[in-house]
């Protein structure tokens, strides 16, 4: 797509929605319902559009050693993830917060208060919560700022030197060096650990000094920032189901307030200023909306990621999102990397098929021994070298020993691996070009880098065998012979590997007898077509796949020097080409793939990581259903899954063959649809294809009700559009996996050997995969049901109050006075009740171990049975009883003076609360009682100032005593009665295991 088309797209998706707001009726009700929070967004829009100009994109054109040539100044090579600067901050964090309708609405309350004629009590009534909310939030925002900060600065405080005009060496972030090659890390970008190799300019190639680079007058031209792997979709802030869920409830209370509000004045018969009077019992009931709700569950988070952080089972885990944790509990689809995620990305090599016979990790010595001899008897027959290409022979076949060894001096020179030896002593650094004597061969300074992981596994086996890989620059690689002889081999072509021929291949010349080979690797559908006619190919590669081994296929082809001499010719004119350059290169390299020789197939194996497989079993039986992402054929994936008991080996596959339309699309879904407890296979073209060419999405919610993993061989974001209907997670190690992660409901990530990009992307970062399991069982099942009940119970202790003061304004005459004013409201909503009801993020219905032994308990959490429209009319009917309880029995045992009746039910009120949460608990936590006797003992410590509010020499007396303990008694024991009964006859699930 062009930048141009970029932009207009961009600019239609910011107009479609101011489009269609244009075509509402503007008025309270848009306001209400959502235009208050579109209208902030266009100011914001306009705003930040006035301060910023969008900046195009352009080239790039660096010149060496002169800076002033720079035609602009360019951002800082550094990371940013934070979400606010210092002027930014506090209009931002305001912003989030008064976007929510909760938020929004006590604001209105609160400024109202500075109305007279709409004034109802103090005004720290009112703002002291207020401002209390949005302290904490600000706090909140300021330590994640920070952290933020300084892991942006972590990992820019990387240094490297910096080559400047005068010679000496500064620190910087930008490498520019001489050297004909060097090797890079793209594990950020495209998830490969391994080292890929890259050649400097030639110009620059034999410059004798690093100096030199200023004194050639180049510039470097860089095109602009494409839309490729760089870039990904990603949001600020996350807002879990939860808090949407508890949004839509505080909307519902707020229309009831309404209606409250309205019945009230129609009691009246709307008799004067009634509107004025209806803002006020709108402000008098606004207690049915808490304020406290946001800032609980905020703190609440808080708590369940330092749990988290702190155990012990699963060490190194980071909580790097703070606003869904309660998430973890209701996940219905895991999407899952494979490589590095589900295996360890350690490659090992564990078979060799020659055709007619198979070696395997328990066999290897025999072919060590037959390199042995084949390498000590070749040194006795080479006594004078021979420059000449042998003539053709009749084809003889060749002994097992021979043929070992062509096959693991192919696997030796075909590659692109590199030999690195570590720095001496002394310092001095050992160079490519060094010579032999100069060369320290010792196994234990030499590692390996290359682009494959694979070719690393393949090198390593060919030493251990006894054919070691010493040396290698731009134009010769070395070998060593079991007996300790340096074969010299002299690269004349290379040809990489690609993800579209996936093949390489290389030609070398031999200095001990110059015979020039190509040697080919590659995939099976690549080779297949390339190798001479075989009966075993296919079966084999279909045999090791199954075994869950990635298999590659070599072969080579013996050419003359005319033979080369020709192919060069024909090679260099096609690199020469102006039109058509890639195609030409393509035909005259395909011009010597055929009839290669086949040598061989190897098996190499991924590990899988420490208890995978348990961990797949446990999700599996939560119900949780599983999507394994991959770049592997059909049956190595397969393989994994079974093996990983990601698929029980008695479960049926169906593969979902390739589609291309509608039709084809609903063939499959129905073949599937057919088939009961059946796993499926379909790769990401195919799914993608039933995503956009069917009408509705309704057919694959279908199939996403059965166990199934995916095998995606395209990009892994396209499997991001599947279950947008349900919660999913998704986790991954690499910078590959980003997008995934970002677009998930739910992010993990693995820290491993593909780097940090990942779990610094994702909501939750963890070392292993097997903490997945304890993560959500038993960390996601405690904070959804702490949250679910924390919510519920901040709503009911408004709910309660504001009943109370209905019935208070119904009895006198509809009037619009508060029932309790001043510190009461306050220390109602904060130090009488704070505590216990926070104390809630303690509570838990099973233990830790019964929720991993069990985890089909896990099934309960997905249906959303915690906190749901059924829960919250329970949580308003019992507030409705115990506030009409609390009100009536008061006014009906009050004696002669009104403050008698303040005494009596607020005494009771908070008592009442108390018990309340008492009966909510079901495992009690030594801070429970700690909070609970600390809040009982601070209302009654408060009593002694309370003179405003309170008759001391009343409530110092047996009569106020008895009356409060009936008043509390009638309101809870029938609820203690009702959870008794429940939980005899009806017990849930969790507490017949704890029985």
């Amino acid at each position: 797509m062009s930048e141009e088309a970029f932009e207009n797209d961009e600019s239609d998706y910011h107009t479609l929605p101011r489009a269609r707001i244009n075509q509402r009726r503007r008025g309270l009700g848009w306001f209400l319902c959502g235009g208050w929070k579109v209208l902030c967004g266009s100011c914001c829009e306009c705003l930040t559009h006035t301060c910023r100009r969008k900046k195009e994109l352009k080239a790039r054109t660096v010149w060496l050693g002169h800076p002033e040539k720079c035609e602009e100044k360019y951002p800082k090579n550094a990371i940013k993830n934070q979400k606010y600067n210092i002027l930014t901050f506090v209009p931002g964090v305001l912003y989030q917060q008064f976007k929510f309708f909760l938020n929004l609405y006590f604001l209105v309350v609160a400024c109202s208060q500075f109305v007279p004629s709409l004034k109802i009590g103090y005004l720290y009534t009112y703002w002291a919560p207020l401002g209390f909310v949005l302290a904490v939030t600000m706090v909140r925002e300021a330590v994640d700022e920070v952290r933020r900060y300084r892991r942006d600065k972590e990992m820019n405080s990387q240094l490297y030197s910096k080559l400047t005009v005068r010679g000496d060496v500064s620190r910087s972030d930008l490498v520019l060096a001489n050297e004909r090659a060097c090797f890079i890390r793209t594990d950020q970008l495209d998830g490969e650990t391994d080292w890929k190799l890259k050649m400097a300019v030639a110009c620059t190639q034999r410059l004798p000094a690093l100096g030199d680079l200023f004194s050639i007058s180049a510039y470097v031209y860089a095109q602009k920032p494409q839309l490729d792997i760089h870039s990904f979709e990603g949001n600020f802030t996350r807002v879990g189901l939860l808090d949407l869920e508890l949004n839509r409830l505080t909307k519902a209370l707020f229309l009831a307030l309404v209606v409250l509000s309205i019945v009230m004045v129609a009691l009246q018969g709307f008799i004067g200023p009634w509107f004025r009077n209806l803002f006020r019992f709108i402000v008098l009931f606004s207690y049915i909306i808490p304020i406290s709700l946001r800032v609980n569950l905020d703190m609440g988070k808080s708590a369940y990621g330092w749990m988290i952080m702190k155990d012990e089972n699963i060490p190194g885990t980071v909580v790097r999102t703070s606003t869904i944790p309660e998430e973890l509990g209701r996940l219905v689809y895991l999407l899952t990397d494979k490589t590095g995620t589900l295996t360890q990305n350690e490659m090992v090599f564990k078979r060799l098929h020659l055709g007619t016979v198979s070696y395997g990790m328990d066999t290897m010595d025999e072919i060590q021994s037959h390199i042995i001899q084949s390498y000590a008897q070749v040194r006795q027959n080479s006594s004078t070298p021979s420059r000449k290409a042998p003539p053709s022979a009749p084809k003889v076949r060749k002994s097992v020993s021979s043929r070992i060894h062509e096959a693991v001096k192919a696997i030796a020179l075909c590659h692109n691996v590199t030999p690195v030896y570590e720095s001496r002593a002394n310092g001095a650094s050992t160079e490519p070009e060094s010579t032999e004597a100069d060369q320290d061969f010792s196994d234990d300074n030499r590692t390996y880098q290359a682009s494959s992981p694979d070719e690393v596994a393949l090198v390593r086996w060919t030493e251990s065998v006894g054919l070691t890989l010493v040396n290698r620059d731009l134009t010769s690689l070395q070998l060593k012979t079991p007996a300790g002889q340096i074969l010299t081999f002299y690269i004349l072509q290379i040809f990489p590997f690609t993800s579209e021929s996936k093949r390489m291949g290389i030609i070398v010349r031999e200095e001990a007898t110059g015979e020039i080979t190509f040697y080919m690797k590659g995939a099976d559908v690549a080779m297949a077509s390339i190798v001479q006619y075989n009966d075993w190919l296919e079966e084999e590669c279909g045999n090791m796949a199954r075994e869950g081994l990635r298999t590659l296929v070599v072969a080579k082809k013996s050419l003359s020097e005319e033979q080369y001499q020709d192919f060069e010719n024909r090679y260099n004119q096609a690199k020469l080409s102006l039109h058509d350059r890639t195609l030409k290169v393509a035909a005259v390299v395909e011009s010597l793939e055929r009839e290669m020789e086949l040598l061989c197939l190897t098996g190499v194996e991924d590990q899988l990581q420490a208890d995978v497989r348990p961990t797949l079993e446990l999700l599996r039986n939560a119900g949780i259903k599983i999507w394994m992402l991959t770049g592997d054929k059909l049956e190595t994936a397969t393989c994994i899954a079974k093996s990983s008991h990601l698929v029980s080996r008695s479960q049926d596959i169906h593969v979902f063959r390739p589609v291309s339309s509608r039709g084809e699309a609903h063939l499959e879904l129905n073949a599937f649809r057919r088939k009961h407890d059946c796993a499926l296979v379909i790769s990401g073209d195919s799914l993608e294809v039933g995503q956009h060419k069917l009408k509705t999405n309704q057919n694959f919610c279908l199939v996403l009700t059965q166990p199934f993993i995916n095998i995606c061989v395209c990009l892994k974001s396209k499997s991001c559009i599947l279950c947008k209907c349900s919660v999913h997670l998704c986790s991954g190690d690499g910078g590959n996996d980003v997008s995934m992660i970002q677009a998930a409901d739910c992010g993990i990530g693995i820290e491993g050997k593909e780097g940090k990009q990942a779990s610094l992307a994702a909501d939750f970062s963890i070392t292993q995969f097997k903490h997945i399991g304890r993560l959500l069982m038993v960390h996601g099942r405690n904070s959804y049901k702490r949250s679910a009940a924390l919510g519920q119970f901040v709503m009911h202790r408004g709910m309660i109050i504001s009943t109370m003061q209905a019935v208070f304004s119904s009895i006198f005459y509809f009037a619009s006075v508060p029932l309790y004013q001043g510190f009461l409201m306050v220390g109602y909503a904060t130090i009488y009740t704070m505590f216990p009801v926070f104390s809630l993020v303690l509570d838990q219905d099973v233990k830790p171990e019964m929720a991993l032994l069990y985890p089909e308990l896990y099934k309960d959490l997905t249906k959303g049975r915690s906190l749901s429209f059924k829960t919250f009319l329970i949580w308003v009917l019992i507030s409705v009883y115990q506030g009409g309880i609390l009100m009536y029995g008061a006014l009906v045992l009050f004696d002669q003076e009104f403050v008698h009746v303040v005494a009596i039910s607020f005494t009771a009120l908070i008592l009442t609360e108390l018990l309340m949460v008492a009966l909510t608990v079901r495992t009690w936590h030594w801070l429970m009682v700690v909070a609970e006797f600390f809040s009982l003992g601070c209302y009654l410590a408060s009593l002694a100032f309370l003179n405003e509010y309170f008759d001391l020499s009343f409530i110092t007396t047996r009569t106020f005593l008895w009356k409060v303990c009936a008043i509390t008694l009638v309101s809870c024991l029938p609820l203690y009665i009702i959870k008794y009964l429940k939980r005899k006859f009806s017990p849930p699930s969790y507490s017949k295991l704890s029985s």
